[in-house]
């Protein structure tokens, strides 16, 4: 990408998009663009067309979606499959139709089999069945993700995919029972760290092992792909490390400085038992993390102090 190209980031107010715009800033490009929600409804055709037509993006990085926890999917799938669907498919073709140079979409770790191969490679796509509590979502972003690659094979568009594992950082949704696991136990034990409450109850039975990978670090190799890959595969982004949910609270509580009592609620579910992603692809073509876990954890703990706001979403 040129330092004076346009370049549109979809999404640019949440943790994802916010990330890639620090990271183009950052990186010295000049002539980035956004829009609000309140300016461009992304789930409405005509309003993405006519901003297209308007702008001319020459790249787009598309981060806008509408995420959420498990119990977030698992309450509304109708509403995860259809504005993802809708915001997806618009700024795709609408990118296409505009003579967008190049085009990175960012999916999620979910589109993987719940009994996938681990780690997970990304040839192993649609091989088996998806985890239910996330189906709609994934279901989606797999959607996506295979118009850009039909797109591609049809008229030779540049656009390409990247699929990330679970994310945490700076701007993230600490809501309780609607974010993200990482997050909603950051929350959870500063609430109870400042109301001296004697216990924190978890969700499920900790035994899920899972992978977390800082937002900026997302954001670098987003950039690092959009100058240095183009592929109809999709890349995985992740650490290539696990930690179960168990481990998971013991170091959040230990970070935030919570010194009481852990306990599992089991009637919640745990949602699929592992989640690794195979990060040979991005390391084949140079890339790797920075951040570990605990380091990034530090700094989301940071961010939700400086932002006390987010916890009451």
């Amino acid at each position: 990408m040129e330092k004076d190209a346009k370049i549109f980031v979809a999404g640019h107010k949440g943790m994802v998009g916010s990330a890639i715009v620090r990271a183009l800033e950052k990186a010295g490009y000049s002539n980035i663009i956004t829009r609000s929600h309140s300016d461009l409804d992304l789930t409405r055709q005509a309003e993405v067309e006519k901003f297209f037509a308007e702008e001319k993006p020459e790249y787009v990085f598309l981060a806008a979606a509408k995420v959420g926890g498990i119990i977030a999917n698992r309450d509304a799938p109708a509403d995860f499959m259809y504005v993802n669907m809708m915001l997806e498919m618009n700024v795709i073709n609408s990118a296409w139709r505009n003579g967008c140079r190049k085009l990175l979409f960012l999916g999620s770790s979910c589109i993987y089999p719940r009994l996938a191969p681990q780690p997970m490679p990304e040839d192993c796509l649609l091989t088996s069945a998806l985890e239910p509590t996330n189906e709609a979502y994934a279901l989606a972003k797999i959607s996506g993700l295979k118009f850009c690659s039909y797109l591609r094979r049809q008229y030779g568009a540049d656009f390409i995919s990247v699929m990330p594992t679970n994310l945490y950082g700076p701007n993230d949704n600490y809501h309780p029972e609607h974010s993200h696991v990482l997050p909603a136990l950051i929350d959870r034990f500063h609430r109870a760290k400042t109301e001296g409450l004697p216990s924190v109850t978890c969700w499920g039975d900790g035994s899920p092992l899972r992978e977390f990978l800082y937002v900026d670090d997302l954001a670098d190799l987003c950039l690092f792909l959009m100058n240095n890959y183009s592929g109809e595969e999709t890349v995985n982004a992740g650490t290539g490390k696990e930690i179960s949910i168990a481990e998971l609270t013991r170091l959040v509580a230990r970070i935030v400085g919570y010194e009481g009592e852990i306990l599992w609620d089991t009637s919640r579910p745990n949602g699929t038992p592992r989640k690794l992603l195979d990060v040979g692809k991005a390391r084949s073509l140079g890339w790797n993390y920075s951040t570990e876990l605990q380091e990034g954890i530090r700094l989301a703990y940071d961010d939700y102090l400086t932002n006390p706001h987010r916890a009451l979403r």
